[in-house]
């Protein structure tokens, strides 16, 4: 049996045992290092590599995976932001959806050091994309643009010069002519209203005016320039260099017409380049690049813009740190590991200096990529563009349905949905 001094000596050290626990306790919740979560859109493991680089001392960031398709991507994020859910410390967004949770709240703001920073990096159409109401509401991290792919025996055999620039109506007329197709993106989904967007920028016009004034901006497809854009669609799904599959054509499947003995030419991101490396060395070996089509012969033509800019949500529980996160993911550097990683190509001209991309990609495919982001043609950056860009695909999809009403039709069918006079 212990003796009182030794029961006394027994508690005593039950008492320090467990003043020690809790202050380990203590300790441990308030010095432990926070995980910031970065949802992001699927890619080959290039915004993976970015997170683990840019994780310190004072923080983990852990990726989360989002839905492939962007309008998915939209619907998961705004979900659990309208629920003020603090999980999300960073996002990768899609240009389109931009404004809109800006205009929400959802984002929180960027400091004006940094904004200035990003503005004298990045190019001008990332910049475009990253802005609402005049101020930068997302830090442009990867941009991508559109150019015009072609299979060199194709051209050779044809016998046009494709030094020079080109208009949608010639490289219709000489596929028809040799058997060939023009493969782009027409499907029901976002990558139609890029084409159209970008075939109306192209002559001139633009799809909205005004876009700050929410439901009263001022819809301007119906015009000259949106014209233009309905006679290059008509033609070429009323012509023999129509694919197969236009109506249901995607960045995948236009790859593979592209890819076939009837391969001519083909309007795609800067993914191409590399895309048949493995699976066809023959077709790798056989592609040539130019800017993309004009859609008026002599007029800019105005390639599309896409790419991610990278926001800290206004919920998050830790929006200085995954501030800081935010500089490190979109340095030049982090931007040119990440397109070597995935082809999707940095947001500013620094990041094109990364070094293995030199390796990757030939000096003059470089400088059309970038000279295509200097005079790309972002969508509008509206709140509103969900709503904008389903209309859109209710009165131009099919594409063989498109001719001269159709930019006045949905003009008209925009400006309801918008007022709330129609349902999508």
């Amino acid at each position: 049996m212990a003796t009182r001094s030794q029961r006394k000596q027994l508690a005593v050290a039950a008492i320090l045992a467990l003043m020690a626990a809790l202050l380990a306790a203590c300790g441990g919740s308030s010095s432990a290092k926070p995980t910031l979560n970065w949802y992001i859109n699927p890619d080959t493991g290039g915004q993976d590599a970015v997170a683990k680089k840019c994780s310190t001392d004072q923080y983990t960031i852990a990726t989360q995976v989002l839905p492939t398709d962007a309008t998915q991507q939209r619907i998961q994020l705004a979900r659990r932001l309208a629920a003020s859910d603090s999980s999300i410390d960073l996002m990768s967004i899609d240009p389109p959806y931009t404004a809109e949770f800006a205009n929400a709240g959802y984002l929180a703001p960027i400091a004006d050091r940094f904004a200035a920073k990003l503005k004298s990096q990045s190019f001008k159409s990332a910049i475009a994309a990253a802005t609402w109401k005049g101020k930068l509401v997302v830090a442009p991290f990867w941009s991508n643009t559109q150019v015009l792919w072609y299979r060199k025996s194709f051209v050779d055999k044809a016998g046009i010069d494709m030094s020079k620039p080109v208009t949608w109506d010639q490289l219709i007329k000489v596929a028809s002519q040799n058997g060939g197709t023009v493969a782009v993106q027409a499907n029901r989904y976002e990558g139609y209203v890029v084409w159209i967007n970008a075939l109306v920028s192209g002559a001139g016009g633009s799809l909205v005016q005004d876009a700050a004034k929410g439901v009263d901006a001022k819809i301007t497809i119906n015009s000259p320039a949106g014209e233009d854009a309905a006679k290059v669609i008509e033609e070429l799904a009323g012509s023999s260099a129509k694919p197969a599959d236009l109506s249901v054509s995607t960045e995948g499947t236009a790859s593979t017409t592209f890819g076939s003995s009837k391969g001519a030419f083909m309007v795609n991101w800067t993914f191409i380049w590399h895309n048949y490396d493995e699976t066809d060395p023959a077709v790798a070996k056989d592609i040539g690049y130019a800017m993309y089509p004009e859609t008026v012969a002599g007029e800019q033509a105005r390639p599309p813009y896409g790419g991610i800019g990278i926001g800290v949500s206004s919920f998050s529980n830790h929006i200085d740190l995954a501030t800081k996160a935010m500089e490190c993911i979109t340095s030049p550097d982090n931007q040119g590991i990440n397109a070597e990683l995935t082809g999707n190509m940095p947001a500013s001209a620094a990041g094109y200096d990364y070094p293995p991309l030199k390796k990757l990609y030939p000096p003059d495919l470089l400088a059309l990529f970038q000279k295509s982001l200097q005079v790309a043609a972002p969508r509008s950056v509206t709140p509103y563009w969900g709503d904008i860009s389903s209309a859109i695909l209710s009165t131009w999809h099919s594409p063989t349905s498109v001719n001269d009403q159709t930019p006045q039709e949905s003009a008209t069918f925009i400006e309801q949905v918008l007022k709330g006079d129609a349902l999508l």
